[in-house]
């Protein structure tokens, strides 16, 4: 069985888009987290503050407590980004809201003329979203969901949110891996209750296929993942 692979991505930026910038110029990065997992277990992480030639916005000093004053010591985007593209490789990519990450992502790309990511994206803010519709779906609030600690998030931190949305996904993971099960009862019999209903006919027998038991067998797997 050929293992998974699974990159946890998450950044800290200056502002909301690169493309409205403010009175000092483009936002940009100023820090990225990954975790590295293999077949649900971490195995590896890359983490880098990044100096951002510009002064970050109070706005956003709040949100993830990281000033210029702070960030001047660490290297620009330039001096890192081939260690973050050898690091994740073309492997699946798993982050909440991808669209924004990835743009600050590629625009910094091409800031040092690199080709834009072409790694598939995993959506858990898509995922969230689907799967309980008119919740809130951020990573606060799913954390919140599963009962996953949230007491050393002072601050937002793109390492941590990385590690707290690896938590989510496999959260989210057992959850899918219910529906599908759901799915599949009703797909064979009908109805969850119909299904239900079979126990009460005691006097009647049923041959059960070596295609149903293997069904069944698959479907429990994917309840104990």
């Amino acid at each position: 069985m050929s293992s998974i692979v699974r990159i946890f991505l998450d950044t800290e930026t200056t502002g909301l888009s690169t493309l409205k910038g403010d009175s000092y110029g483009a936002h940009r990065i100023v820090e990225i987290g990954c975790v590295k997992t293999v077949n649900g277990v971490v195995v590896d992480k890359f983490h880098a503050y990044l100096n951002p030639e510009r002064e970050v916005p109070e706005g956003s000093k709040e949100i993830h407590g990281l000033s210029w004053s702070f960030l001047r010591q660490y290297p620009t985007f330039c001096k890192i980004y081939k260690n973050f593209l050898n690091f994740i490789g073309q492997q699946v990519l798993v982050i909440h809201n991808a669209r924004f990450d990835t743009t600050f992502l590629n625009w910094e790309l091409a800031q040092v003329s690199q080709q834009e990511l072409s790694n598939p994206v995993e959506d858990t803010l898509v995922l969230a979203r689907k799967k309980f519709p008119g919740s809130p779906a951020s990573l606060d609030a799913l954390c919140r969901r599963f009962r996953i600690s949230l007491a050393e998030r002072t601050y937002h931190g793109a390492l941590l949110d990385a590690e707290l949305l690896c938590s989510v996904y496999q959260e989210l993971c057992k959850e899918q891996n219910v529906f599908e099960f759901r799915d599949l009862i009703e797909t064979q019999e009908g109805s969850l209750e119909r299904y239900a209903s079979l126990g009460t006919r005691q006097e009647r027998q049923f041959s059960i296929s070596s295609q149903e038991v293997l069904m069944h067998e698959e479907a429990m797997d994917r309840l104990k993942r």
